[in-house]
């Protein structure tokens, strides 16, 4: 249930309004934007009166949620959610990108990758340091040595660092040491994890799963905001279809979709979707011209001889020419939203 309160109505009374609320063994959310509130309301409201509820002094509306996700629906807060991540933003205008490699293989590959995306335009450095493969015996990371080594990289270049965990053994080392902590596919319905992760502050990044429809999505990410941190970035990966040309098939019509559904922001990984490196460029701007708030792209300056995944990176020079083509669909979807509204 969403409880829309009047304008004007003081900070005192919306208090006392949701004590009461509380005594009725009801979570309140309030979310206070620049010229409303709104209270969100989480749990048993069967034995609420709604008709005392509306007829309330300070109630404009209320309006019930049909959807099971609440902290994550757009009418509990009905503007876009911007992740604030040491003054780096994912979210509102500015095209946020995650760049570098699959693996964290070596300090020299990692500082390297990192200096030139930054160059290239990159406000944040990715990098795995545990990997979850298909096979046992592919490469598995460096684990705590390689969250050592993206440390290094983040001190020598000020990007702050995006890296995934898998299980919450590391989650203290993770809350320490990471910027963003990614959940991966593979994770996204690990409901114990990401309790765990709700219980931290720390900005989390969710990847949709293999084959999650939207709203387990959602829920995943709610999993996440019931446990008290808000700070969550979706990411579209691509979905398994019968499709096998690419390695995943990008689900674009999420975003929009999300967008409508949900207040969080929403990047995609282009590279993971298309498993191939020239699809990279194409995707990328396809994107951002539907919505998303950003992207997560792997870079790497040697691919034939990654020891992951090297098949869907692309090189440090790429990737400066795809954030400069990228500043162009930036400019004129900005453009365009300004016509739209009349500015």
């Amino acid at each position: 249930m969403i409880i829309v309160i009047k304008n004007g109505v003081t900070q005192s009374a919306i208090e006392q309004f949701k004590e009461r609320l509380e005594k009725e063994n009801l979570m309140v959310h309030p979310v206070f934007g620049e010229n409303y509130c709104v209270l969100g309301i989480i749990g048993d409201t069967s034995r609420i009166d709604h008709t005392h509820l509306q007829a309330n002094s300070i109630v404009e509306k209320v309006i019930y949620v049909q959807e099971p996700f609440k902290k994550a629906n757009r009418l509990f807060h009905p503007d876009d959610s911007i992740i604030d991540i040491c003054g780096n933003k994912i979210g509102g205008k500015e095209i946020a990108v995650i760049a570098g490699p699959c693996s964290v293989e070596s300090e020299e590959q990692i500082v390297s990758i990192a200096e030139s995306v930054k160059r290239g335009g990159a406000g944040f450095l990715r990098g795995g340091a545990f990997k979850p493969r298909t096979s046992p015996y592919s490469f598995q990371g460096l684990r705590l040595e390689g969250l050592e080594l993206l440390k290094i990289a983040r001190e020598k270049t000020g990007l702050p660092i995006v890296t995934e965990i898998m299980s919450t053994e590391f989650i203290e080392n993770f809350v320490e040491d990471v910027d963003i902590i990614q959940v991966g596919a593979r994770n996204m319905q690990n409901f114990e994890l990401l309790k765990e992760l709700g219980k931290t502050k720390k900005p989390i990044l969710l990847k949709r799963g293999f084959a999650a429809t939207i709203e387990e999505w959602l829920m995943s990410a709610e999993y996440i905001m019931a446990e008290g941190n808000d700070n969550v970035i979706l990411c579209e990966r691509g979905i398994r279809t019968y499709e096998t040309y690419t390695r995943n098939t990008l689900d674009l019509s999420a975003i929009p979709a999300v967008k409508k559904l949900s207040h969080l922001p929403v990047i995609v990984d282009p590279s993971h979707a298309a498993g191939l490196n020239w699809m990279v460029e194409p995707l990328s701007k396809a994107a951002i011209a539907v919505g998303a708030d950003g992207i997560i792209v792997e870079v790497h300056n040697d691919p034939a001889n990654a020891l992951c995944d090297g098949q869907q990176c692309i090189v440090p020079d790429e990737f400066s020419s795809l954030m400069k083509s990228l500043k162009e669909i930036e400019k004129f979807k900005w453009r365009y939203e300004g016509e739209k509204l009349g500015l």
